[in-house]
């Protein structure tokens, strides 16, 4: 199984839901080896460097193995080796959003006239 497209293989490593969001990822350029734009049939081979943006984290992991069978969390970890600096990195980003949180995200929808009456009175 040395021929697997890297759509298929980020599915099976777990970085997307479904192998159509990899696909789109891969074509949007949020999918890049060595620092360049591929293509969603390029095939993975093991050692290639890839930097990885699924939405919510930014990935820098090196193959180590191919696979296009989705397995458990445990096994798709075996298939990639995160750099020291991704990991870093990942860690610091999920700090900052502990700490810092983004005015919006506790706001569900359209705000009722209490949230209005709140909203305004922090802003005061």
């Amino acid at each position: 199984m040395d021929n697997v497209r890297i759509d298929k293989w980020l599915w099976a490593a777990r970085f997307f839901k479904t192998r159509s969001l990899a696909t789109d990822a891969v074509d949007t350029g949020k999918v890049r080896l060595d620092g360049e734009r591929i293509k969603p049939s390029r095939a993975v081979k093991l050692d290639d460097k890839l930097s990885i943006d699924n939405g919510a984290e930014t990935w820098e992991v090196r193959v180590m193995g191919i696979s296009d069978v989705r397995g458990g969390a445990p096994v798709a970890r075996t298939l990639y080796e995160e750099t020291e600096e991704s990991v870093s990195k990942r860690e610091n980003d999920a700090e900052a959003r502990k700490l810092y949180r983004e005015p919006g995200t506790t706001i569900k929808g359209r705000p009722t006239k209490r949230d209005r009456r709140a909203i305004s009175k922090a802003g005061e």
